[in-house]
């Protein structure tokens, strides 16, 4: 069974893979035996995401990504093919977020926050799904949504809305790719701990939202391994058009 799960001679692209769940899901691909191009904005970050990879055993590489621009998705999937050849798997995580009351939000608030979760992801599977039909091969996208994609909370509108409409483009174009042997498919995290999040999760507010999931613990990042291989690998085949919630039940509590 452990084979199932192998990537070994496959390669991947992550995007927002500078830091944070994008950075982790970089070295789990790797770890599982891929060939990683990580994509972002923040070349000096990528760069050492990179060494840590290399440093670890694995084989990984740093690509300048703006998923919001079409032409800086297909320069980076470019380049990423030329360092490690044909892709097999993308991961769609880049991701932003604006807090803040929704009369205080500003257009160019909600475009920022739509055009990287909801555009990006877009903008990046499109052109991978015209590589790999373009050259009859199949392949894996991993939408990263969240489960404030299913579920609403104030103050965020452009974060909850773009991961609405990212699980809903993973089911369309899971219909439309399916029949060229593409898949694609979405986690929706729950809470889970990063750098960002970490001194509030660990406040009275943040255990006090953890004793509301059944698990009665925040999420850590390793939470999602296995899920991620599962829809990256063979081991997930035939898995197509599906929404992985990874929340320690907080969703079902939330109904």
């Amino acid at each position: 069974m452990a084979a199932a799960f192998d990537l070994g001679g496959r390669a991947a692209l992550v995007t927002g893979a500078s830091s944070g769940l994008g950075r982790h899901f970089a070295r789990v691909l790797a770890s599982a035996g891929a060939a990683v191009a990580l994509a972002a904005r923040r070349s000096d970050m990528l760069a050492q995401a990179v060494a840590e990879i290399a440093e670890a055993g694995g084989k990984a590489v740093a690509v300048a990504l703006d998923v919001t621009v079409p032409a800086s998705a297909a320069a980076a999937l470019a380049e990423a093919e030329r360092l490690l050849g044909p892709l097999d798997i993308l991961v769609n995580n880049a991701g932003t977020v604006t807090s803040k009351p929704l009369l205080e939000h500003s257009e160019a608030d909600w475009d920022r926050v739509v055009d990287t979760n909801l555009k990006g992801a877009w903008l990046m599977a499109q052109e991978v799904a015209r590589r790999w039909i373009g050259a009859g091969r199949a392949g894996r996208v991993v939408n990263i949504a969240s489960i404030l994609g299913i579920r609403a909370q104030a103050g965020i509108p452009g974060y909850v809305a773009s991961k609405a409409g990212l699980i809903h483009l993973t089911h369309a174009l899971a219909l439309e790719l399916g029949p060229k042997g593409i898949t694609v498919n979405a986690l929706a995290p729950g809470y889970i701990e990063t750098d960002l999040n970490r001194n509030y999760l660990r406040s009275e507010s943040g255990k006090a939202l953890a004793r509301r999931i059944p698990l009665r613990r925040i999420g850590a990042m390793e939470d999602l391994d296995g899920a991620l291989l599962l829809l990256a690998s063979s081991a997930g085949a035939y898995i197509n058009g599906a929404v992985i919630p990874v929340d320690g039940g907080h969703l079902v509590s939330a109904l």
